[in-house]
């Protein structure tokens, strides 16, 4: 095929598209040439420098605007968006499965300490912080100009065809798969008025002309299908602008909470925060949530079923002005705030009475080694107001414990039965007037091999013990309280994403169960009085069902059910 050739091919599927009258010619000789092509494929073109039934080729002339024009082809193209979109979803898998630096850094803590050698080849990867790293990005961002090039000409397409009228009859309608035909004696116009009756009854477009091989009835149905798939993309377009928007105007920060403990929605509060670029802390909601008491529900297995947190909320002036359980799948919404619970675990509470005579309490969260039965390992840093003969502690609590020999004790069970701590005490100089941060769950070991925190006591307790520090210092094993771990969410775009994938749902269901259907009718005179009634139809897709839908028109046109035809 030569270059005019395909460009005349081309222009006729432009004009059939658009329906004006000046292309009535064009568009039946196209109507006929969908008849022979059907269910055949285009044979290829060599000379052409893309085709649509294969990839783009390269460019034959090497020039910039050649080769800009084919990976602009190639980048727009429909099966290129469609890659995109799988790369995005196999993209997001990691961000579901792997803790994520911003939602959970003390999972990515243990990630370290179970897998050492896995941990550092992900990080690198960008795999403990997907939906930030360049490449997922790089995928967003072309998945968005690939969409916006594929239909900025498919709706200006789509609006001049929605006015466009259905195309002439071809010359020989016998060509086609549906096909049927029957003599009659009425006139041409009483036998066109009942088509188009029943046509429209059904909700077809009608036109009707007249031609050299007699009048006729063109028919077309099956518009929305197309509208349906645009509706579809858009509504993906404005997903991931919704996305874009929530992403760089929204925040998510995490915050671990003891029993009785209550902290405010500001970035300073926060254990981590991961705002979007337009975040600030003046725009944050005035928010305090108090934490009362956590439960953990357990199944028979041992195995939480759920979680509830008995808190109170409200703006700093009145943080206890209203009260919520915050359960599984139930956050707590406020604001455009919402507060979910994601963890759990057990915080050992001891009292602290030093030389001097001065009491006071301290307790800090322990972090879960053992998911089953949840025996968990943390410290404490107490600034005794000497910096170099501070206190410290690291331990190991076990909610259920029971002794493993040689003074060291396990957990047998998730729930409080048993509590005991097995406690390391130190004293010396802990660091903590450095300004260097440090990590609250455990002890600065380069300090201790240091020598300048010394190691005087190793101990195990249970509530209402005690040990006494050779400078006289008492510590009290009180009690075990528990702490939940919350995730604070803040996306403005929320709702407008849900309205999206509601539409783009809409659309989906629009595309597969709407059908693009034609049918003509011609009725001619072959002798004195009589007149004959020709029936074509073809069906863009679906064909199978479009077989019984065209028999029973064919069976009211051509008057062999005469029968009023109930809608369905």
């Amino acid at each position: 095929m030569t270059r005019d050739e395909h460009d005349a091919e081309t222009n006729s599927r432009e004009d059939e598209v658009q329906g004006s009258d000046s292309v009535d010619a064009r568009a039946e000789a196209d109507v006929e040439r969908d008849a022979d092509t059907l269910n055949s494929k285009p044979e290829p073109r060599e000379d052409v420098l893309w085709r649509e039934d294969a990839s783009p080729r390269k460019p034959v002339i090497h020039s910039a605007r050649e080769i800009g024009r084919y990976w602009w082809r190639q980048l727009t193209s429909m099966r290129t968006a469609l890659i995109l979109l799988f790369l995005l979803a196999v993209a997001s898998v990691p961000g579901s499965l792997l803790p994520q630096r911003n939602l959970s850094p003390s999972k990515i803590r243990e990630y370290y300490a179970d897998h050492p050698t896995l941990a550092p080849w992900i990080d690198r990867l960008g795999l403990f912080e997907v939906f930030s790293s360049p490449w997922y990005a790089a995928i967003y961002l072309l998945l968005f100009i690939s969409l916006v090039g594929c239909l900025v000409p498919r709706i200006s397409i789509y609006l001049r065809g929605i006015r466009a009228k259905p195309p002439k009859a071809p010359r020989n309608l016998s060509r086609f798969a549906e096909y049927g035909d029957a003599t009659t004696e009425l006139e041409s116009g009483a036998v066109l008025d009942d088509a188009q009756k029943t046509l429209r009854g059904k909700r077809w477009r009608v036109v009707r002309r007249h031609d050299a091989n007699g009048e006729t009835l063109s028919a077309e149905k099956g518009y929305l299908q197309e509208a349906g798939n645009l509706v579809f993309h858009l509504s993906l377009l404005g997903l991931l602008i919704a996305l874009a928007v929530g992403k760089v105007n929204g925040y998510e920060a995490t915050r671990i909470a003891i029993e009785g403990e209550e902290f405010c929605n500001t970035q300073m509060a926060y254990d981590s925060f991961a705002g979007g670029t337009f975040v600030d802390g003046a725009d944050m909601a005035d928010l305090c949530i108090t934490l009362n008491s956590f439960e953990t529900v357990y199944e028979a297995d041992l195995t939480p079923a759920q979680f509830l947190s008995d808190v109170n909320y409200g703006p700093a002036a009145d943080s206890t002005g209203a009260h919520k359980v915050i359960g599984t799948n139930d956050p707590l919404r406020t604001d455009g705030v919402r507060a979910y619970v994601t963890g759990h675990g057990y915080a050992p509470v001891f009292t602290i009475e030093m030389p001097d005579g001065t009491v006071r309490e301290e307790q800090a969260p322990f972090l879960p080694s053992d998911q089953q039965n949840f025996g968990s390992e943390g410290a404490l840093k107490i600034d005794t107001g000497d910096a170099e003969n501070s206190l410290a502690m690291e331990g190991f609590l076990a909610p259920t414990a029971q002794d493993a020999g040689d003074g060291v004790i396990v957990s047998t069970d998730p729930r409080l039965l048993n509590p005991m701590v097995a406690l390391f005490i130190y004293q010396g100089y802990t660091g903590l007037d450095t300004g260097v941060p440090q990590s609250v769950y455990t002890l600065d070991q380069q300090v201790i091999e240091d020598g300048l925190l010394e190691r005087v006591e190793s101990v195990n307790l249970s509530p209402g013990e005690s040990v006494t520090l050779p400078d006289g210092t008492t510590i009290t094993f009180d009690r075990v309280a528990e702490w939940a771990a919350f995730q604070i969410s803040h996306d403005p775009a929320q709702g407008w994403v849900l309205a999206f994938a509601i539409t783009a749902l809409i659309g989906l269901m629009g595309t597969l169960f709407l059908r693009r259907r034609r049918l003509w009718v011609r009725v001619r005179d072959v002798e004195d009085g009589v007149r004959r009634i020709e029936v074509g139809g073809l069906a863009h897709s679906g064909h199978a069902a479009f077989g019984d839908e065209f028999a029973g028109l064919r069976a009211r046109i051509l008057y062999d059910d005469p029968a009023p035809d109930e809608e369905a």
